[in-house]
C-alpha cells in the first residue's frame, strides 16, 4: 500500500504556536501511525505544489486582529486558483490559537475552504484564551486523529 500524504501549514510567531505546531507534528508522526508521511511547512514557504502533492492539510493559525493571519492568507491567496479545480474534496482540519474567541479566525478560514471545496474532517479546534498547556494534548490529540484517518482510509 502506497504511503500517504498529510500536510501540515501552520504560521508559528512564538514559542507557544511553535509548541502547538509540534504537538500537531508530534501526534501525526505517533509510531502506532506507520504509513503515513508528515510535511509541515510554514505557510509563507507553502503553495500550491506542496496541497497538490498530498493527501491531506491540517492548517494551524493565530488568531490576528479577528481574522487569521497574514501569514497564512498569503498562502491562500498563492494556492486558490491554481488549488481550485485539482483539490475539491481534500480532508483538512484547523486549529487556532485565539487570545480572543476565534470566531472571525475560523469563519475566515471555512470561508476559504468552502470555495476550494475542502472538506473539514473534524469540527475546528479552537485554543481560546490564556495560555493553557491542555492545548498542546489537544493539538496533538488533532494530528494523531487526522494522521489516523488517512492512513485507515476514513478520508
Amino acid at each position: 500500500m502506497a504511503r500517504r500524504r498529510l500536510l501540515i501549514v501552520a504560521h508559528t510567531p512564538s514559542p507557544n504556536t511553535e509548541r502547538l505546531r509540534e504537538a500537531v507534528l508530534r501526534g501525526a508522526m505517533n509510531p502506532d501511525i506507520g504509513n503515513v508521511t508528515v510535511r509541515a511547512i510554514p505557510p509563507l514557504e507553502a503553495g500550491p505544489d506542496d496541497v497538490l502533492a498530498t493527501e491531506a492539510v491540517i492548517l494551524g493559525t493565530t488568531e490576528n486582529l479577528g481574522y487569521m493571519s497574514g501569514a497564512l492568507k498569503d498562502f491562500f491567496d498563492r494556492s486558490y486558483y491554481p488549488c481550485l479545480e485539482r483539490t475539491q474534496g481534500l480532508p483538512y482540519a484547523l486549529y487556532v490559537r485565539a487570545g480572543r474567541d476565534g470566531t472571525g479566525t475560523r469563519r475566515g478560514v471555512e470561508t476559504i475552504v468552502t470555495g476550494l471545496r475542502w472538506r473539514a474532517v473534524q469540527e475546528p479546534l479552537i485554543c481560546r484564551g490564556e495560555w493553557r498547556d491542555d492545548f498542546v494534548d489537544r493539538c496533538e490529540d488533532l494530528g494523531m486523529a487526522m494522521a489516523a484517518g488517512l492512513e485507515a482510509g476514513v478520508f
